[in-house]
């Protein structure tokens, strides 16, 4: 039949499809390998298999690769209103960076911080906040007990750690309250885990929250700038390394083309996409669990893999941009971060372009700060925010030349950012499910990485497993 025609109308076109039954599909295109997701961890999977021969589509439901990845120019300058960052540890992306003839710049830290506590406002220059002699000791011991138990949990099966049921019964907020009692050690501690994950500590198992310190190194790691996972921007935007990855797929990347359901077979899977039927050996879910999970699949996915991927929700993150004449904080003495309990930002950042040729600030509206703020109508949310960025930094700041913001968990093939996460009782319960194929469906996604989960790397190193896992299975 010619390319494009319509097949005839079957009933058993797409059966247990429900309203998709006897719709009209076209014949279906035939690959060996279908990539669903064109964020960087399907690409990196979609380019290591052409590396080895292998014929591979990717689908892409948005009409721009780079998923949670989005750079767009805003004044006179190019920002990323997704994922920005890398650092060091985080070997694959800074090669990937130097093959596709990227540069990064350091993230500007230089100056005062602040720490603000309710209205209070403090500053200090260090790592970490400053705190005094009592609150120290309890911040020391804290830390070195983190530090020492999550060396105990691999991040590629917790819940064979040891202690792992009782790390994985409780959230991270019962831990912490019988860590420290101190609101500034509080608020540092709530800031971070907010920004880092997206949600409450109270929503955060406490295993969970262990391997994915342990992914990447630790909490201030994850934490800091100089040295940490924040240490290093893109020139040009994070979602370059989207566009050089497909940029090298060329054709085998087909944009606006949601995925609705796939067919398990004896032979392969069928993947239907609107009136779009699409065949393959192997298919691999380079999704967040979540969408993966809302995907309808025939026959059901086994239990273990359906509880696991209904109880893995996104982070809430809405990230504001506003960008100025001048940068006026740096004149001042100011670094730029600032680290809240209240108010609608968790944390703030100098988001100078490179160079500092445009000038601007980013602040994340996160967690339950940041479902609060999402509620407001745009013109307060607006207004909220400048005034934030002017009882920080000065009246300037209220004189915004540009503002954008992007929430993450209203875009409909996101659902939320930085990541997805596990609460009390689904490691131990069914997270063996995690990375474990399904006939000839396989899981990429950076939630399903074992070296920096939720990051950057984390997506590239979880492609990259998947596509080893397909070319052993073919």
């Amino acid at each position: 039949m010619p390319e494009g025609q319509w097949a005839p109308c079957v009933e058993d076109a797409a059966p247990g499809l429900g309203s998709n039954a006897g719709f009209c599909y076209r014949e279906p295109m035939a690959s060996e390998v279908l990539v669903i997701g064109a964020g960087l961890s399907g690409l990196r999977a979609a380019e290591y298999l052409c590396n080895a021969g292998i014929d591979v589509t990717v689908l892409e439901a948005r009409d721009r690769v780079g998923g949670r990845l989005w750079s767009q120019e805003l004044a006179n300058g190019v920002f990323d209103i997704g994922g920005q960052w890398v650092g060091p540890g985080q070997r694959r992306m800074y090669a990937m960076a130097k093959r596709l003839g990227m540069q990064t710049f350091p993230t500007y830290a230089d100056g005062k911080k602040i720490l603000g506590v309710g209205d209070r406002l403090s500053y200090y220059r260090a790592a970490i906040p400053r705190v005094g002699p009592l609150d120290m000791v309890q911040l020391g011991l804290a830390l070195s007990y983190l530090e020492l138990v999550r060396r105990g949990v691999d991040p590629a099966k917790p819940w064979a750690a040891r202690g792992a049921r009782r790390f994985d019964s409780v959230s991270v907020e019962a831990l912490k309250q019988k860590l420290w009692l101190s609101k500034s050690i509080d608020a540092s501690f709530d800031a971070a885990l907010r920004v880092i994950f997206g949600v409450e500590s109270s929503e955060l198992s406490v295993l969970h929250f262990l391997a994915y310190q342990n992914a990447g190194g630790g909490l201030l790691k994850l934490a800091e700038i100089h040295g940490g996972a924040q240490q290093d921007r893109i020139v040009g935007g994070a979602q370059g390394f989207a566009k050089g990855l497909a940029a090298g797929l060329g054709e085998r990347v087909m944009l606006s083309t949601p995925v609705h359901a796939i067919e398990r077979r004896a032979e392969g899977a069928v993947v239907y996409s609107g009136t779009q039927r699409f065949e393959a050996k192997r298919v691999i879910l380079a999704l967040p669990p979540l969408l993966s999970g809302r995907l309808r699949h025939l026959p059901e996915l086994p239990q273990p893999t359906q509880q696991l991927l209904q109880r893995f929700p996104m982070g809430i993150t809405i990230k504001v941009l506003a960008t100025y004449e001048r940068p006026f904080w740096r004149t001042r003495g100011f670094s730029g971060e600032a680290v809240l309990d209240s108010g609608p930002f968790s944390v703030v950042f100098d988001n100078c372009d490179v160079d500092g040729r445009q000038p601007a600030l980013v602040g994340f509206s996160v967690a339950q700060p940041g479902r609060e703020f999402a509620r407001l109508p745009q013109d307060e949310r607006k207004r909220r925010a400048l005034r934030e960025f002017a009882r920080l930094f000065g009246p300037e700041a209220r004189d915004a030349t540009a503002y954008v913001e992007q929430n993450w968990a209203a875009e409909e093939y996101s659902q939320g950012c930085p990541v997805g996460v596990l609460g009390t009782g689904v490691w131990t319960t069914s997270g063996h499910a995690l990375r474990q194929p399904v006939g000839p469906l396989h899981f990429a996604g950076t939630e399903t990485a074992t070296e920096w989960m939720g990051y950057m790397e984390g997506a590239v190193q979880a492609g990259e497993r998947a596509a080893e896992e397909v070319l052993a299975a073919l």
